[in-house]
This record gives structure tokens, C-alpha cells and sequence, in this order.
């Protein structure tokens, strides 16, 4: 059977993009274009407008923060960004699954970022590229300082990375792309990679219009799709909200631990979004055989700040074990117990640690400790937990 020169050309062109491992399809012969349609729809806590624009849309939007008369467990959220089109965070979520963004076309954003793990990799620290599995379980490549963090309300966040070193989310997934140990590629890989994908050239041209990809626009639909992971309805806040039933004594009990000036939990981990976005040092101990991470004071050069990482978010902290920015502790009753101690007692050299001055021995009780760790439950709500795809456009394996 003869095969038309197109074709064939086609075929080539593509086994040698295989072989110098810039984009590998599965489904070869014909170059077949998959059936992947982009969404239509909204995900969940956002509403379509008239200009078919995804707008968040909360119980917490009834309190603005110009109001003073709201106080206590009403606070409004910040500022946030939305507004993208169903079809662009869809596109996104296609980007965020498929290796194809990774130089060697063996690592995805989900890999490190799983909606079986809670957004996360539930590994005390996250392994890089020419890694095996997913999750726990994954194996070989390089092993990462650091665990990865969990993607939830990125949408309000102003600082990313554990040492707080973006300022932007398009700097962040422009950093992981270009770092050696993780995507290890460039804007200009990434872009060639994805124009020599049929599909993604359909897609992208449905959204932007444009008969080529650009970078700028892989970043937009990576951020549409990040800045959509929304987790604002837990059991905590159907409580706050009205619904008496929603939490029971216990948990109760724990959210008025959490709240106390006892343990000054709140100050750091600021409802609604349960984090202040600030950095902040608290004696975290290091990891056994390896040099003290001292965090942001790297980044900022500020000795002050030796030891000092990003007070995470709490929400659906209870599915992101192990915790802390390199897994030191293996369950939220650790956690708290580490808290429950002498401020930087885990550190050898506390002297030279600036802790935060919330930082101060609560003196809980074992059954405190167990009611807080309680309350931390009730702040998991994945109702906005992507869908994996089936497939993804390059045609690559899709973790799972």
C-alpha cells in the first residue's frame, strides 16, 4: 500500500521527535487527532456570565471588606482572580495533566500535584524528572529539597513556592518548567512541543483565535485552570455559615482551641483562607543527614528570616500527609504536638532562628491536641477536584 508523501512525511517527522525525546504520540500511524472537546462549562463555585466568563461566587462574597459591621468568623475574601472562559480552564487542566510540558516528556504538573493526593504527591519530598509512579509509591529520578505543596485557592495566594521566592503564579509554573531537576525545558521547547501536536494547535486555536501556540498563552490557561481549584464549602464553613449540625462537639471544641490566644493558631492560619500568606519561622527541625534548609533567607538574603517558610493553607490539610515543607511530620496529631512544645526546640542552633512571636507553648492537654487535630478534619471539601483525563492531546501516559 503505497502511503501519500504528506503522510509519510508526517509519520517521520514524528518518530524523530521520539527519539530526541521532544514529544512522544501514542497513537503513531495516522497521526490520529483524538476526540478531546474543552469544556462548555463552569467548574464548581463559579458561574457563568453573559460575556461566557467563570466568575467565583461564594457564600463568603456576601461580607465585602469595605463593611465593618462583619467581624468574627464572617470575614470576606480577598481579592482574587477569575474571570476565564470554561474552554481556556479546560485547556489548562489538558496542559496541567499531559507530560508533553516536560523536556523528556515523562513528567506533568500532576505528577507532583494529584487529585488523588489532595492536590499534592503525599511524599515528604517530591521527585523530579525521570521518576517512576505516582505518589508514595513513585520511584527512581531526583529526589526534591522540598514536598510539593497543595494547589488549593491559588486564586487569592500573592506569594508562591515555600520560600515565598514568586510573586506571581505564571513566575511560579515558569520556574518549575525551566528547572533542571523538574520539567528541565524552556518556553521555546514547550511551545515547539505543543505546535507540533494537531490537536493541541485545534484547541488552542478555538480559544485565542491563533494559528500558532505562544507561551503566553500556555501560561494563561495553566493559571485559568490552577486559579479554579477552589475549596471554600468544608464542614467548617457550612458551620460559620449557619448550619449548627454541620460540625459536632469535638470538632467544635477544636475550632475554639484553634481560635484561643492559647495556642494563637489563627493568627498565623487566617480564616477564610486559612493561611496569612505570610512567611514566618517557627523552629521546624531539619531533615537527618542533610544541611539545615534555611528557607527564605536565601531567597531575601535577610537573617532574620533563616528557617522561615510560607504559612501554608489548612484547607484539605488532612489530605496532604506527611506535613511541613519536608514531610518531618508524619500525621496532624505531630503536627500539633510539635507545637505544643518549647518554641524551637527541634532546632540545635534555635538561638540563630528569629521565631515568629506567635510561636509559644500552648500547654494543650492530650485531649486538646486530639480536638484540634479534629477541628483540622472539618476543613476538607474536594468538591472542585479536577477530573483526570482519559487521554490527554500528545498522547503520552496520563498519571494515574
Amino acid at each position: 500500500m503505497k502511503i501519500p508523501y504528506q503522510k509519510a512525511h508526517d509519520i517521520i517527522r514524528l518518530v524523530i521527535l521520539c527519539l530526541i525525546g521532544v514529544v512522544c504520540i501514542n497513537v503513531v500511524a495516522g497521526n490520529k487527532d483524538p476526540a478531546i472537546e474543552l469544556s462548555d462549562r463552569c467548574p464548581p463555585y463559579f458561574r457563568l456570565d453573559d460575556q461566557n466568563l467563570c466568575r467565583l461566587s461564594t457564600l463568603y462574597d456576601l461580607y465585602p471588606l469595605a463593611n465593618p459591621k462583619w467581624g468574627g468568623y464572617r470575614v470576606a475574601l480577598p481579592e482574587r482572580r477569575d474571570g476565564y472562559t470554561p474552554q481556556l480552564i479546560d485547556l489548562g487542566r489538558y496542559l496541567f495533566f499531559d507530560p508533553v510540558l516536560s523536556a523528556d516528556g515523562d513528567l506533568s504538573c500532576a505528577h507532583c500535584h494529584h487529585p488523588d493526593f489532595g492536590m499534592s504527591d503525599g511524599r515528604a519530598r517530591s521527585i523530579g524528572r525521570h521518576g517512576r509512579g505516582l505518589g508514595p509509591a513513585r520511584t527512581g529520578g531526583e529526589e526534591l529539597p522540598r514536598g510539593a505543596p497543595m494547589l488549593w485557592n491559588m486564586a487569592f495566594q500573592q506569594s508562591f513556592f515555600w520560600d515565598g521566592r514568586a510573586a506571581t503564579l505564571e513566575e511560579q509554573i515558569q520556574t518549575v518548567l525551566e528547572t533542571s531537576s523538574e520539567m528541565a525545558t524552556s518556553p521555546e521547547q514547550v511551545v515547539a512541543s505543543l505546535n507540533e501536536v494537531a490537536v493541541y494547535r485545534r484547541l488552542f486555536f478555538e480559544v485565542f483565535g491563533d494559528e500558532e501556540v505562544s507561551f503566553s498563552q500556555v501560561l494563561r490557561a495553566l493559571v485559568a485552570f490552577e486559579t479554579s481549584l477552589v475549596s471554600l464549602n468544608s464542614p467548617y464553613d457550612r458551620y460559620i455559615h449557619g448550619d449548627q449540625q454541620a460540625i459536632n462537639a469535638q470538632e467544635k471544641n477544636g475550632l475554639h482551641i484553634f481560635r484561643s490566644f492559647a495556642s494563637r493558631c489563627s493568627q498565623c492560619h487566617a480564616p477564610p483562607l486559612f493561611t496569612s500568606g505570610q512567611l514566618a519561622t517557627t523552629g521546624i527541625p531539619g531533615q537527618p543527614g542533610k544541611p539545615y534548609d534555611v528557607g527564605a533567607e536565601s531567597v531575601l538574603d535577610e537573617a532574620s528570616l533563616r528557617g522561615a517558610f510560607k504559612v501554608p493553607a489548612l484547607r484539605n490539610i488532612a489530605r496532604t500527609a506527611p506535613f511541613m515543607h519536608a514531610g518531618q511530620f508524619a500525621s496532624l496529631s505531630e503536627a500539633v504536638s510539635f507545637y505544643n512544645n518549647e518554641p524551637g526546640h527541634a532546632v540545635a542552633d534555635r538561638d540563630d532562628l528569629t521565631l515568629h512571636w506567635h510561636i509559644v507553648n500552648p500547654h494543650l492537654r492530650a485531649d486538646e491536641i486530639m480536638d484540634l487535630v479534629a477541628f483540622l478534619n472539618t476543613l476538607t471539601d474536594e468538591a472542585a477536584l479536577p477530573q483526570t483525563p482519559e487521554v490527554v492531546p500528545s498522547g503520552l501516559r496520563v498519571p494515574r
